[in-house]
């Protein structure tokens, strides 16, 4: 494990324990739209009741997080179906189990009753041992994980919210398309580079008015273009995208920073520069944001959302 994606992993044990919840209103609407695009590619009649097909291979889910796409695509399973839930975080791991749990009426934890095929599998160490009609859950640094997992392994890879976290994003999409089978799937939603554009305005005026040359505070996120140009070049034909701009609106710039805080996501490519106060840049932020965005005793938050799908 990387030194970054060590730090990663802390940052989401800690956002596991309902913070992450309670502030993902962003990442439950990327999950119900990249959900709905699944449901899109299944065989007709497409509907809500609509599921993978019988003798699909299996489905493999990256980035599962507390379990908000796990549980919709564990949905879709046809009997005797097979899916694994991968993520970096023990405890994000733990809430999707529990999640899946209590949509199945059942609390493995307070139960001694034989594990029933359906229900939430314990962790698996490596590599999962899939079994019909369950969802395995597996503890891993994908990007690593991917480039040793078994080739033309899965049907469907699914991820949401996450990609923006590959530190080698055209080497593990090389990877991935090793694992399909042939004619599967990589659907994924992921933020746009004008994701938090209100944030960085404000941040660079803050920089300019004590002298100093912006940096960049926070992930730098890839266009669909981008993306686009490392899927081909990994060997996927078919790509499409569709981009969806929203906003979210807090009461101040406090608030805002503290809900992406809570849902992990504080990591920030910024140097600490000699002579540099942070709390006078933080003043100075909150202060153009406020006044150049402020209306109504809130603030806006804008979020480019990428949903793609290559084959």
């Amino acid at each position: 494990m990387t030194h970054l994606s060590g730090r990663i992993r802390r940052q989401f044990d800690r956002s596991a324990a309902g913070l992450y919840d309670q502030n993902a209103a962003v990442q439950r609407f990327m999950t119900a739209q990249l959900a709905r695009l699944i449901r899109d590619e299944l065989p007709p009649p497409h509907s809500r009741l609509a599921r993978i097909p019988a003798g699909h291979p299996p489905v493999l889910e990256i980035g599962c997080g507390t379990g908000l796409l796990t549980e919709r695509l564990a949905a879709l399973l046809p009997p005797g179906g097979e899916m694994t839930a991968a993520d970096l975080s023990p405890a994000m791991l733990d809430a999707a189990r529990n999640r899946l749990g209590a949509r199945s009426g059942r609390n493995d934890r307070d139960s001694d009753a034989p594990r029933e095929s359906s229900a939430p599998a314990p962790i698996s160490p490596g590599f999962p041992d899939n079994q019909p009609d369950s969802v395995r859950f597996l503890q891993a640094d994908i990007e690593k994980w991917a480039a040793d997992a078994p080739s033309s392994s899965y049907g469907l890879i699914a991820s949401s919210a996450c990609f923006q976290w590959f530190t080698r994003p055209a080497q593990t999409l090389f990877h991935l398309r090793r694992l399909l089978k042939p004619g599967g799937k990589l659907m994924f939603a992921t933020f746009g580079p004008a994701t938090f554009t209100e944030l960085h305005h404000s941040f660079d005026k803050a920089y300019r008015s004590m002298e100093i040359p912006p940096q960049r505070h926070g992930l730098s996120f890839h266009g669909g273009d981008e993306w686009t140009d490392m899927l081909r070049q990994a060997g996927f034909g078919e790509i499409r995208t569709t981009r969806l701009v929203r906003t979210e609106y807090f009461p101040d710039v406090a608030l805002f920073l503290k809900s992406v805080k809570s849902l992990g996501a504080s990591t920030t490519n910024a140097l600490q520069l000699p002579g540099l106060s942070p709390r006078r840049l933080f003043s100075g932020m909150f202060e153009h944001y406020e006044k150049d965005y402020g209306t109504q005793g809130r603030i806006p938050v804008t979020y480019e959302l990428l949903f793609i799908r290559a084959t």
